[in-house]
């Protein structure tokens, strides 16, 4: 494979399907700037080329992608160097949105982790495979961020109300609940996923979504827990409100709302806030209004006391005690 970004990313064309391998294993694939120009520039450079499909996989089975590398981020903002961090969320969600537009289907491989920007890298293709160790999650209002790469586009048009449980909790789905979401278009068992790039080779004419079914196992979807939790997750997180919505949560008195009502107490209120604010509206919006907006509001967020001290207290110190500059909901920056 021709190796770019200091061989984090792998890419190559085999039998007219093109192959992009995330090869950050240590840090989770964790994405640069780099890997996120360096997949866009391979992405590019494909659009003229006859191809059958695009196969997004991982050479790491704990992992497709654990995000962005925020770390960095924050050692960006901590330096006062604002044009580095510009560059990446510049560069990542122009990566989103050229993913949304590709002229050829582009088949998401997700084994094990995908979080945060991974999804940015799935969720805009047409299919999202996953196997029975995916982890899904937009965690970003634990680290005193917001849901980004698109989910303010993406998580609306998820059915009810559970967008706004998974952006706001930043609750983990596995790969039932990612199928009964939409979140995933398909499964297949982690021992046949490497077949799935030979499988397009060998049918360029046929639809994809045949190819996939062909190669899937039995659907795990039946055992959603998220499934079972619905009804209230509707009840609740459809609320108009962020107050009404730990209100629902308190009377609904289950330990499914106890679960959700500790996971927004121990986010950051700045980041609830912006995030109920941007998917309320989200719904009306293209995806490229999204990103806009997604990228004006992280200029200023990741400049921001809870920005700062929500990476530290995950990511840096991981004591996974982080002092918010608000201890509770009222008063922040809203998007407009």
């Amino acid at each position: 494979m021709t190796e770019t970004a200091a061989a984090d990313i792998l890419a190559d064309v085999h039998r007219g399907v093109g192959r992009i391998l995330l090869n950050r294993p240590k840090a989770l694939n964790a994405l640069t700037t780099d890997m996120v120009v360096a997949i866009d520039r391979v992405l590019a450079g494909w659009e003229h080329t006859p191809l059958s499909a695009v196969v997004l996989a991982s050479t790491s089975t704990k992992a497709f992608c654990a995000g962005g590398d925020i770390r960095t981020i924050r050692e960006h903002s901590l330096a006062g160097d604002a044009e580095s961090s510009e560059r990446f969320f510049a560069s990542e969600y122009r990566l989103n949105a050229r993913i949304a537009g590709y002229p050829v289907p582009v088949v998401s491989l997700i084994d094990g982790v995908c979080m945060g920007g991974g999804l940015g890298l799935s969720i805009h293709g047409a299919f999202r495979v996953v196997t029975e160790r995916a982890v899904l999650a937009m965690p970003e209002t634990g680290i005193g961020f917001f849901p980004d790469v698109g989910a303010s586009y993406f998580l609306p048009r998820l059915p009810g109300a559970i967008g706004m449980y998974l952006g706001l909790t930043g609750h983990r789905l596995d790969a039932a609940d990612a199928l009964y979401t939409g979140l995933a278009t398909h499964f297949v068992p982690a021992d046949g996923l490497d077949a799935v790039g030979d499988a397009l080779a060998d049918s360029p004419g046929d639809p994809v979504d045949l190819v996939l079914n062909r190669l899937a196992g039995p659907s795990p979807v039946a055992g959603s827990r998220l499934a079972e939790a619905r009804g209230d997750v509707d009840r609740a997180f459809g609320a108009p409100s962020l107050g009404e919505i730990e209100k629902r949560l308190r009377h609904l008195d289950s330990p499914w709302a106890a679960a959700a009502s500790a996971a927004l107490e121990s986010a950051s209120p700045q980041s609830l806030e912006i995030t109920h604010a941007l998917l309320a509206r989200g719904r009306q919006r293209t995806l490229r209004e999204c990103l806009d907006t997604e990228l004006a509001l992280a200029r200023t967020t990741i400049r921001t006391p809870d920005f700062l001290e929500g990476v530290r207290a995950a990511l840096v110190d991981k004591d996974r005690t982080p002092r918010w500059q608000r201890p509770s909901l009222g008063g922040g920056p809203l998007p407009s």
